[in-house]
């Protein structure tokens, strides 16, 4: 599971790469502060356990701002 966070880091850096080029600042720094998130707890070697609640509280995180800024920003 450990690796599975740095592939998401992985891939959280090629997105943040993306939105450097395309001249994007806010959100390319957001996910550069998710990869920097992803790759330090892909080396924390927690348990299966703890990886699938942190990658939980992540989701519920990220599913909040996304209404949140789709309902009240958006529009």
């Amino acid at each position: 599971m450990d690796r599975m966070f740095r592939v998401l880091g992985f891939w959280c850096l090629a997105i943040a790469l993306m939105f450097l080029a395309g001249n994007m600042y806010i959100l390319s720094g957001l996910f550069f502060l998710q990869t920097a998130f992803f790759y330090v707890m892909g080396y924390m070697r927690y348990t299966e356990r703890t990886y699938m609640l942190i990658f939980g509280g992540y989701m519920t995180v990220a599913f909040i701002g996304i209404v949140y800024w789709s309902y009240f920003q958006v529009g």
